[in-house]
């Protein structure tokens, strides 16, 4: 009988250990992981500090981050605009689904966005605030520097 006892108490325990840990973490269940890449995949690379060209092949702007909704999802593009050695570039956000991918003569992955040069310089503006990690339009005062809120 006290083997028995033991061995339910022993399994109770190897089941009871995981759980703990799950719940004292606060990350929630374990993560899956993959034994193949889901079809159709691409990697942030292919879109991140990437050039963006119009349809008449002229660059346009630069992918200067990629925002994700909480899910993961790929919602918007911000892409930097003008500008000469990152003095005076202009930062705007455009629609994820917005930009394409193509190939140009020798196969070469390129991305293409049916729009102009002149019409990004003229939409509405973004600026990054580091503090909040968040893209702010331009005219939003900046937290950089200031502490956050305290709880009261």
């Amino acid at each position: 009988m006290k083997r028995l006892t033991y061995a339910v108490l022993l399994l109770a325990a190897t089941i009871a250990a995981p759980q703990a840990q799950e719940s004292k973490s606060g990350a929630g269940p374990n993560a899956q992981l993959m034994t193949s890449i889901p079809a159709n995949s691409a990697t942030v690379t292919h879109w991140y500090k990437q050039n963006v060209y119009d349809p008449g092949d002229n660059k346009i702007g630069e992918i200067d981050d990629v925002l994700l909704d909480k899910d993961g999802k790929a919602t918007a593009l911000m892409i930097g605009v003008g500008g000469f050695l990152g003095m005076g570039e202009k930062h705007v956000a455009v629609p994820f689904n917005a930009v394409h991918t193509t190939t140009k003569n020798n196969n070469k992955f390129y991305l293409v966005m049916n729009s102009t040069k002149d019409a990004l310089k003229a939409a509405p503006g973004f600026k990054y605030d580091r503090t909040a990690m968040t893209w702010n339009p331009e005219n939003a005062p900046a937290t950089q520097g200031q502490s956050p809120p305290r709880a009261k």
